[in-house]
């Protein structure tokens, strides 16, 4: 019991609430077959952030506290509404077990590379069941430093991976280990709790595998890897207001979507993981229409253009 309430006392310091769209916070999490593990940060202000402010720290399996081998700096910036995509640097072709290379497909995805070496820094070595922070601060001085965001529950080990079922009862889908998780558009802001009463990873979060098959060939599926759909501002890299079109239901088991609040678009494409567009519709001024994907299942982008040449990005994911 000491420790307990020593652990929660050290926490008590260090996060506080987040306004919505005013820091940084985890916007996709790759926890793929091998090393293919990466990170990506979406910054929903519209100021650039420094990122070397920032900090990345690993809590493995169900522990309670971390030191600076469990943490990375990181470095850079990232734009208004724009991302950071962090990739653990697995890069030798001729690695093997621990030091497989990151797949290709992967590494294309970078804009840093984190922890080469596990003995000077674990932070991106996850496996499904560890807890991640986002930190304002220095990896010298985690006890003071401010919690920004947090992926999974801190001193709490779900075995392999946390679960559809929760609170954690070892049984259900294993949906952080093997996955992809995508944030819902419609979070704001990280959560900052390090200890919340229990982890449900599919309240936040879409959960996709990190490979599809086609024939006999495996590909990565990192297409939504390097953009984030949030509601906080229009994306950096695309100038339509995320608020002004609306996709439901999504994730769909059905593979029927709606589009609404349309009226301003005259195009949309449907484009697969492998970038190969499946489905292109034209709209002539309706406010809404469906589009049907009964046929397919997995990660889609959706490339919708206005009436003035503008463009704007949604994902759907078809179960």
């Amino acid at each position: 019991m000491k420790r307990k309430l020593l652990f929660l006392s050290f926490f008590a310091c260090t996060f506080g609430y987040s306004q919505d769209c005013s820091d940084l916070f985890i916007s996709e999490y790759v926890e793929g077959w091998s090393n293919n593990k990466a990170l990506e940060i979406y910054n929903p202000t519209n100021a650039a952030i420094d990122l070397s402010q920032y900090m990345v720290v690993r809590y493995s399996n169900g522990a309670a506290t971390a030191t600076a081998a469990n943490a990375i700096q990181l470095t850079g910036s990232v734009g208004p509404y724009d991302v950071h995509v962090g990739v653990i640097e697995k890069l030798d072709p001729q690695g093997t077990g621990q030091e497989a290379p990151v797949w290709d497909s992967l590494q294309v995805r970078a804009d840093e590379f984190y922890c080469p070496d596990y003995n000077t820094s674990n932070a991106f070595y996850w496996n499904g069941n560890d807890a991640i922070i986002l930190y304002r601060g220095n990896v010298n001085d985690i006890t003071n430093a401010l919690v920004v965001d947090v992926f999974g529950k801190v001193s709490e080990d779900p075995g392999a991976a946390w679960t559809a079922d929760f609170p954690y009862v070892a049984t259900g889908d294993e949906v952080t280990k093997d996955h992809s998780m995508i944030r819902k558009s419609t979070i704001l802001a990280g959560q900052t709790n390090p200890l919340p009463s229990y982890f449900d990873p599919l309240d936040e979060w879409d959960s996709i595998p990190p490979v599809i098959t086609v024939g006999n060939l495996t590909y990565g599926n990192w297409e939504s890897l390097g953009t984030h759909d949030c509601d906080c501002a229009e994306s950096a890299v695309n100038t339509i207001s995320q608020a002004t079109v609306s996709v439901y239901p999504n994730p769909t088991e059905s593979g029927i979507v709606y589009l609404s609040g349309t009226a301003h678009i005259t195009n949309v494409e449907v484009v697969d993981a492998l970038g190969k567009v499946v489905l292109s519709r034209e709209n002539s001024g309706s406010s809404s229409f469906k589009i049907d994907l009964s046929d397919k299942k997995g990660l889609y982008i959706l490339k919708l253009v206005s009436t003035d040449g503008k463009s704007l990005v949604k994902r759907v994911i078809v179960k």
